[in-house]
């Protein structure tokens, strides 16, 4: 027959191995925890890279669209200011009858090269003059209306008399024409 100490060897072997066998599952079911947790922390650390460089990203594009912007209508102020000289300039030569134009030619030539000199001065910095002319429709886009007249042989709507040119800068409207436009009805 058997021992009855072989007996008991068998049982504290089993359980032996049961307690070590549950000390190895307790050590798995920490490392898993611990491994879940470094992948969490992992992924969370990943998420904030990913909107940082996102972030880093867009400031570069604004900052490169701010400069852009910058370097095409930083000078806006200063065109808009410039727009009453065109204005005179171009009123003065308009004012100047034939026999002031012969007596003060070689003025009147200044005063036009220096007009020529002010547009080729606007074309290099991206400044276009808006010359409506009678008879044109009237574009809100670029047109101021200053006044309305019914005027006979117009349709509602036509440029019957232009005030002042226009200007863009680049893509933008520095000063709109200022145009009078006719307010005839469709017969």
């Amino acid at each position: 027959m058997a021992d009855p100490n072989e007996h008991d060897f068998l049982d504290n072997l089993e359980e032996a191995m049961a307690e070590e066998f549950a000390e190895d599952e307790a050590e798995i079911d920490d490392e898993a925890l611990e491994l879940d947790q470094l992948r969490a922390e992992r992924d969370q650390l990943k998420d904030r890279f990913m909107r940082a460089l996102a972030d880093a990203e867009n400031a570069r594009k604004r900052s490169e669209k701010d400069r852009r912007e910058a370097e095409n209508y930083g000078g806006s102020k200063l065109s808009r200011d410039m727009l009453p000289v065109y204005d005179n300039m171009k009123r003065a030569l308009e004012a100047a009858t034939e026999e002031q134009r012969e007596v003060s030619a070689a003025l009147l030539e200044g005063v036009e090269l220096t007009m020529r000199e002010l547009l080729n001065v606007f074309k290099k910095h991206g400044i276009e003059v808006i010359a409506p002319q009678v008879g044109d429709r009237f574009d809100p886009q670029h047109h101021q209306a200053m006044f309305e007249a019914p005027v006979p042989g117009t349709k509602a709507g036509d440029i019957i008399q232009v005030a002042a040119e226009g200007f863009m800068l680049h893509d933008r409207l520095l000063r709109p024409a200022q145009v009078g436009v006719s307010s005839t009805p469709a017969s």
